[in-house]
């Protein structure tokens, strides 16, 4: 029997990168081009595992098995969208500003037959209490850009996080413990 092989649902270098630590390799990149836009009173937990579902279906193969995953950031029950401008990114900021929040990173295999496996990850992150000039510090870096709650916890927001309950990885955007558990359920050879 020949190991499977897998097609990753995502576009995201981060990704790419994390699953690389666990010595895969896509056989090729698919990006699911779908609406990601939360259902009105759409909990986060609902959303980001609707979200991969929908993703590893929307680019559903015959012969691969498909990877796709989607990260939220929640503050309560509100889904805080991509940062797709600075005006939006300063905003998710000052409201994460010296409060903890979830990231919840849902992740979903998709095999060749239609079987749908599935993990969510939740993650509690701490910020401190930001300053308007820290706050500007960071959006002049541009790290916030695409970035779900607007900013990469890879990046020089590490310095401003006072606590993080949960996985490093799943705020990345995968959480490996849980993709690892996944991929090895479903037949393929990892360390």
């Amino acid at each position: 029997m020949t190991a499977p092989t897998l097609i990753l649902a995502s576009a995201s270098p981060r990704r790419r990168e994390l699953l690389a630590r666990l010595g895969v390799v896509p056989a090729r990149i698919a990006p699911a081009d779908i609406d990601e836009n939360p259902l009105e009173h759409e909990l986060p937990r609902v959303y980001a595992r609707r979200m991969s579902q929908e993703k590893a279906k929307a680019a559903a193969s015959r012969d691969n098995h498909v990877l796709a995953g989607d990260t939220v950031v929640a503050a309560g029950r509100r889904i805080l969208p991509k940062a797709d401008d600075e005006d939006t990114a300063r905003k998710c900021l000052e409201l994460l500003s010296g409060r903890r929040h979830r990231v919840l990173s849902s992740i979903a295999l998709l095999a060749p037959d239609g079987t749908l496996r599935e993990k969510l990850n939740e993650t509690v992150v701490k910020f401190k209490r930001l300053s308007d000039q820290e706050i500007a510090g960071y959006l002049a870096s541009g790290e916030w850009k695409g970035k779900a709650g607007g900013y990469a916890i890879q990046g020089a927001a590490e310095g401003l996080i006072v606590s993080i309950q949960g996985s490093h990885s799943s705020v990345m955007g995968l959480p490996l413990f849980e993709t690892r558990a996944l991929l090895k359920s479903a037949g393929f050879r990892l360390g």
